[in-house]
C-alpha cells in the first residue's frame, strides 16, 4: 500500500506526464496537419484488414526469423496495457482494482501480464545480445539502440522486484495467478519483512518512473513508430503500383515537393512510422553497390527536416496549428541540399524505383513516390538534373522516343514482313504495343521479332500502331520530367480511342506496368499484359508447341516492374517450363525478393559513377548459379546482362534471351 504522501506526489507525477504526452501527441498531429491533403479514408473495411493483418498480425515483421522476436515484444505491451492503466489508476485511487471484472477474467489479466512481462524482458535481452554479437549490416549501433531496450528490461525488472518483494511479505489474494512472480518470491526468503517492504516500495517508484519517462520520450525518439505504425497500416496503399499523383499544368502552380511541408499527410505519417529497422537498406540495390542512396536514412532525414520546418512554422502561427501549411512557408533547413538533416541529390538520382524498399518495409512507408515527386521539382523548377539526360529529355519531347530516332524509323523492323497496321486493318483483338526498345533497340528487335513469329503462329488478331506509336512515358515519369509524361500519355490515349482499343499486349514490363496503371489516372481502362501472360495463354491451349526444347542450363530474372509491381511471377515460368528438358534453375534473390537490374526509374539513360555497378552485381548473382542462358522477360534487363557478361568477358560463354525467343 502507498502511504497519503505517496499518492499525493504519484497523482501530480502522473496527471503531468499524461498532460506532457498528450501535448506531445498534439504537436504530432499538428504537424501531420502541415501536410497537403489526401484521401485515405476510402475502402475501410479493406484497410481494416490491412490493420488486423499487417498491425497486429505483424505478417511483414515475421517475414524474417528475427521477426517473431519483435512480434512477442509487441503484444507483450498489448497485453500489459491493460496493467498500466490499472496501476496508473490505482495509484492515485489506492482502492480501485480490475477485480470487479470478476475472478476469473481478473485472474487470466493478471496471469497474462506475470508472464509477458517475462516474455518483454526475455525478447529486449535477445535483441540487444543480437545486436551487440551477431548484428546484421543494416542494424544501426547507437546511443537509443540500446537505451530503449534497456529501459524497458529495467522497466519489467522493477516489475518483478516490486511484485516478488511484496509477494514474500504477504501473498495477494490472486497469489494462485502467479506463475513468475511467485516462483522469484523464492529469492527473498529469510529477508526481514521491513527490508522486503523498502525494496518493494523502491522498485514501484522506479517501476512508475520510468513508465512516465517512457511515454514522454517516445514521440521524440526512434521508437515514435509505437505510436505511428498501426495508423500507417490502415492508411498504406493496396498495392506497389500507386506511383504520383497526376499533375495539372496551369499557370502559378508549383511541380514537385521541395520542402517538408509540401508532402502529404500520409507523406509525414510515413516519417513517424519509421522504425529504421534496415529492411529496405538490406534489399536496395544502389545501397547493396555503394551509392549515396540508403533508404532508411532519406526517410530520416525527412523526418528530421519535417520537425525542424514544422516546429517553425507552429511557432510562428500559433493561431492556426491545425491547418496546411502554405507553398512559401519559410524553411529553416532545406530539404534538398546534402545536410544530416536533409536529402541528398545524389541519393535522389541514385534510385532505379526497384520498389523493393516498400516491398520489405514492416509498416509500408512509400519511398519511391517521395524520390519521384523530389525529382520532379529538380527537374522542372529547378533544371538541375543529371547532364546525360538533357539528350533524353530532348529526344523524348521532340522525337517521343529516348534514342531520338525519327518517329518514321519505328516500323524499320517491319521490313521484309507482313505486320499489320491498326490503320489499315482498323480493328483487331490485340494492340502490340511494340515499345521503343522494341523497335529500335537492334538486340531487342530478335525479341520483337520472335514474339511476333509467335502472333503469327498462334493466329492471333493483332496489329501496330507503327509511326503514331509513342514512348509510354515510363522513363520520364519516373525521373521527374511529367511535362513530358504528360505529353506522351495524352497522344497515346487519343490513338488508342481513335481506333477503339480494347487490349494492349507489350513486351516491356515498363511500358506495360504504366500503361496499365499510370494511364488509368488519364482515364485509359483497357486490357494490359504482358507477352509473357499471352505466350502462357497459348502454350496452355494449344495453339503454340515448342519444337526445339532447350537443354541448356536457364536461369530466370524477375523484372521489378513485371514481378514486384505487378505479381507476375508464374507465367514467365510456366513458358520456361514448356521450353526446356530440364527444370530451369532460380538465382538466390528471386521472385519478391529479385534484385533489380539498375536500369529502372530511369536509369538505363545515365551513368553510375559512384560504387559498385548494379548491373555487373546482378550479373554475378546469375552467373553463380553455372546457368549458360540467362531467361529475361524486359528489355532493359537484357541490355543490362549483355552489359555485365561484356564486363566479365563472358558473352560467348553465356547467352541472355528474352522469353519469347
Amino acid at each position: 500500500m502507498i502511504t497519503g504522501i505517496e499518492r499525493i506526489v504519484f497523482t501530480v507525477v502522473a496527471i503531468s506526464a499524461i498532460l506532457l504526452f498528450l501535448k506531445n501527441v498534439f504537436r504530432l498531429f499538428a504537424i501531420l496537419c502541415l501536410g497537403r491533403w489526401e484521401n485515405r479514408f476510402d475502402y475501410l473495411w479493406k484497410r481494416t484488414g490491412f490493420l488486423l493483418k499487417y498491425g497486429f498480425g505483424q505478417v511483414r515483421v515475421m517475414a524474417r526469423k528475427f521477426g517473431i522476436n519483435h512480434f512477442f515484444i509487441f503484444w507483450s505491451f498489448l497485453t500489459l496495457m491493460i496493467v498500466y492503466i490499472e496501476f496508473l489508476i490505482h495509484g492515485i485511487f489506492p482502492k480501485f482494482s480490475f477485480e470487479f471484472l470478476g475472478h476469473i477474467p481478473y485472474g487470466i489479466i493478471t496471469a497474462m501480464a506475470d508472464i509477458m512481462s517475462l516474455v518483454a524482458l526475455t525478447c529486449v535481452c535477445i535483441a540487444m545480445i543480437r545486436r551487440t554479437f551477431f548484428r546484421a549490416p543494416y542494424l544501426s549501433v547507437n546511443f537509443e539502440a540500446y537505451f530503449i531496450p534497456s529501459l524497458i528490461a529495467v522497466l519489467m525488472i522493477a516489475y518483478f522486484v516490486s511484485g516478488s518483494t511484496a509477494y514474500s511479505v504477504h501473498p495477494p489474494v490472486m497469489a494462485a495467478w502467479l506463475p513468475v512472480t511467485s516462483k522469484l518470491s523464492l529469492f527473498w526468503q529469510g529477508m526481514d519483512a521491513h527490508t522486503l517492504h523498502i525494496i518493494s516500495k523502491v522498485a514501484w517508484w522506479v517501476h512508475a518512473l520510468i513508465l512516465f519517462f517512457f511515454l514522454n520520450y517516445l514521440p521524440y525518439s526512434k521508437h515514435l513508430h509505437i505510436l505511428a505504425s498501426l495508423p500507417n497500416c490502415f492508411f498504406r496503399n493496396d498495392t506497389l503500383t500507386a506511383t504520383v499523383p497526376r499533375l495539372v499544368f496551369r499557370k502559378g502552380e508549383r511541380f514537385g515537393i521541395a520542402k517538408a511541408v509540401q508532402f502529404t499527410w500520409k507523406d509525414i505519417l510515413d516519417f513517424m512510422a519509421c522504425t529504421e529497422c534496415g529492411r529496405c537498406q538490406d534489399v536496395c540495390p544502389a545501397a547493396n553497390t555503394g551509392k549515396v542512396l540508403n533508404p532508411k536514412e532519406l526517410i530520416h532525414q525527412c523526418k528530421v527536416n519535417t520537425f525542424i520546418n514544422g516546429d517553425a512554422i507552429r511557432a510562428s502561427r500559433p493561431a492556426d496549428m491545425l491547418a496546411p501549411a502554405p507553398d512559401d512557408a519559410t524553411e529553416v533547413v532545406p530539404l534538398i541540399n546534402g545536410t544530416d538533416k536533409s536529402v541528398s541529390r545524389e541519393a535522389l538520382w541514385d534510385c532505379t524505383t526497384c520498389g523493393a524498399c516498400m516491398q520489405v518495409c514492416p509498416v509500408f512507408i512509400e519511398h519511391v513516390p517521395k524520390i519521384i515527386q523530389m525529382r520532379q521539382h529538380l527537374v522542372m523548377e529547378k533544371a538541375e538534373f543529371p547532364h546525360e539526360l538533357i539528350t533524353f529529355f530532348e529526344a523524348s519531347e521532340q522525337r517521343f522516343n529516348p534514342w531520338g530516332m525519327a518517329p518514321s524509323d519505328r516500323t524499320k523492323w517491319t521490313m521484309g514482313m507482313k505486320v499489320p497496321l491498326m490503320a489499315e486493318v482498323k480493328e483487331a483483338e490485340y494492340l502490340f504495343f511494340v515499345g521503343c526498345a522494341g523497335a529500335f533497340d537492334s538486340r531487342v528487335r530478335r525479341s520483337t521479332l520472335a514474339f511476333v513469329n509467335i502472333l503469327n503462329h498462334a493466329g492471333v488478331s493483332w496489329a501496330i500502331l507503327g509511326n503514331e506509336e509513342k514512348c509510354c512515358g515510363d522513363s520520364q515519369r519516373r525521373l521527374g520530367n511529367e511535362y513530358v509524361f504528360n505529353q506522351l500519355v495524352t497522344d497515346n490515349i487519343n490513338t488508342f480511342r481513335k481506333y477503339g482499343v480494347k487490349k494492349i499486349v507489350t513486351q516491356c514490363p515498363h511500358c506495360y506496368n504504366t500503361l496499365k496503371n499510370d494511364y488509368r489516372q488519364y482515364g485509359l481502362s483497357v486490357e494490359v499484359i504482358h507477352h509473357s501472360q499471352l505466350i502462357s495463354t497459348l502454350l496452355k491451349e494449344g495453339r503454340i508447341v515448342p519444337d526445339k526444347p532447350l537443354s541448356e542450363k536457364v536461369v530466370f530474372h524477375d523484372s521489378c516492374y513485371l514481378g514486384r509491381y505487378n505479381k507476375v511471377y508464374e507465367e514467365p515460368r510456366q513458358v520456361l517450363t514448356s521450353c526446356t528438358t530440364r527444370h530451369f534453375t532460380e538465382m538466390k534473390k528471386n521472385r519478391e525478393n529479385s534484385f533489380c537490374c539498375g536500369a529502372g526509374g530511369g536509369r538505363m539513360w545515365m551513368e553510375e559513377v559512384s560504387g559498385k555497378r548494379i548491373y555487373l552485381e546482378r550479373t554475378h548473382q546469375a552467373m553463380a548459379t553455372g546457368a549458360s542462358l540467362i531467361a529475361v522477360s524486359c528489355p532493359y534487363c537484357m541490355t543490362m546482362f549483355e552489359d555485365g557478361l561484356k564486363d566479365e568477358k563472358a558473352t560467348g560463354k553465356i547467352q541472355v534471351k528474352d522469353i519469347a525467343e
